[in-house]
């Protein structure tokens, strides 16, 4: 049955990477099998539920069908590597659908594969609050990080020149930013409400469900581990090389000189760990008081830890003064930050890795999202043996 609903609520966190080219039309072959527990992961998305034992397919067998098919979805747009990834693990040529920004075409069965951000899109298909599909527990989904696809998404960067000139102002919103994102994973209602008030792009409670959703993101790992308060914004060099080897391998780039920058690129030349830990007393107070910081898109739950950090009075007690700038429409965050038109910026480790093979010198101070957020969400009745 279809339950479509039209909505605007959906577009706000898969235009995360309009900065980048997509590009699905190259072939590549793979191999293995994925255990069945990479479906609904209890780490990327909430009251999961499984179809009777016996019942679905497994998660080889689906991608399979939805790819021989040809409706496996993607937004494109710099978003489609980890399914890339996933389609040539399976020995699948790895061209999709291109996927709009509303669930209609998987309501319709248009795409029966489809893309969506465990926080966002997979809460809209789930629930049936304002702007929901209300399909319940009659979905299921497939998720990267078991799948071992999954790339890092949400970061904090600011440009090396930046960093070099101002490297207190920078420890110093590195540290009130991660403390806003630690008490909003552990207060996600309050979050939610403060988000909500600062202009929300999405209604109240699609809000709650990302702040819900975000925190386990934060949170744990791309192994399922828990991570603590204090680790919170660090850099898990696994994860961080999982995504520049994939990014290597998919990201598509015409200039001979950017894909030989993209070829050699090592995590040291996109990461810094030495702008995680502030103390005033000894480093001295920050350079610059007065800073900006450009998100990927506007108001929600998916930058809830600045909003937080602003609100709690966390910014001004390292002495800064944040304005936290919207995205949106054809801002790019990398662009802003290299341009110097803010101070730092909030994008996916793939854009970071991208803008910098095309010559930006950018650099990640915090690694804020420790596993990926997108699934293949699926209906169990498509795929029943």
């Amino acid at each position: 049955m279809k339950r479509t609903k039209k909505f605007l609520a959906a577009i706000a966190v898969t235009l995360a990477c309009v900065q980048l080219t997509a590009c699905s039309g190259s072939e590549t072959s793979g191999n293995s099998s994925a255990p069945d527990s990479s479906r609904n992961d209890p780490a990327s998305a909430p009251d999961n539920s499984s179809a009777p034992s016996g019942a679905v397919m497994t998660s080889e067998e689906i991608v399979k069908a939805a790819a021989q098919a040809g409706k496996v979805g993607n937004w494109g747009l710099g978003n489609e590597y980890e399914i890339q990834a996933l389609l040539t693990k399976y020995g699948l040529p790895t061209t999709y659908i291109t996927q709009d920004f509303t669930m209609d075409q998987f309501d319709e069965d248009a795409v029966t594969l489809a893309s969506a951000m465990t926080y966002n899109e997979l809460g809209l298909v789930r629930n049936s609050y304002d702007g929901g599909y209300n399909y319940g527990d009659t979905v299921s989904w497939i998720d990267m990080n078991n799948e071992g696809v999954a790339m890092l998404e949400d970061n904090l960067f600011c440009s090396k020149a930046f960093a070099e000139a101002n490297p207190n102002t920078v420890k110093a919103f590195v540290s009130a930013s991660m403390k806003g994102w630690s008490y909003a994973c552990e207060h996600p209602e309050e979050a939610a409400e403060i988000v909500f008030k600062a202009g929300s792009s999405v209604s109240q409670d699609h809000q709650l469900h990302m702040a819900n959703e975000v925190a386990k993101l934060v949170t744990t790992d791309m192994n399922g581990n828990s991570v603590s308060a204090a680790d919170v914004g660090n850099m898990d060099e696994t994860a961080m090389q999982q995504t520049l080897d994939l990014a290597k391998k998919y990201v598509q780039l015409e200039d001979a000189d950017s894909k030989a920058k993209l070829e050699s690129l090592t995590l040291d030349d996109i990461r810094s760990t030495a702008y995680l830990k502030y103390d005033a007393a000894a480093d001295g107070a920050p350079e610059k008081t007065s800073v900006s910081v450009q998100l990927k898109w506007l108001p929600q739950c998916q930058f809830m830890g600045y909003y937080v950090a602003k609100e709690k009075g966390y910014y001004n007690e390292v002495g800064l003064d944040v304005n936290i700038v919207s995205g949106g429409g054809d801002i790019s965050e990398t662009t802003a930050v290299y341009n110097g038109t803010v101070d730092f910026g909030v994008t996916w480790v793939s854009n970071l890795i991208n803008a910098n093979a095309g010559g930006m010198d950018l650099l990640e101070v915090a690694q804020v999202y420790q596993r990926s957020g997108l699934v293949l969400v699926y209906k169990n009745d498509t795929f029943t043996k």
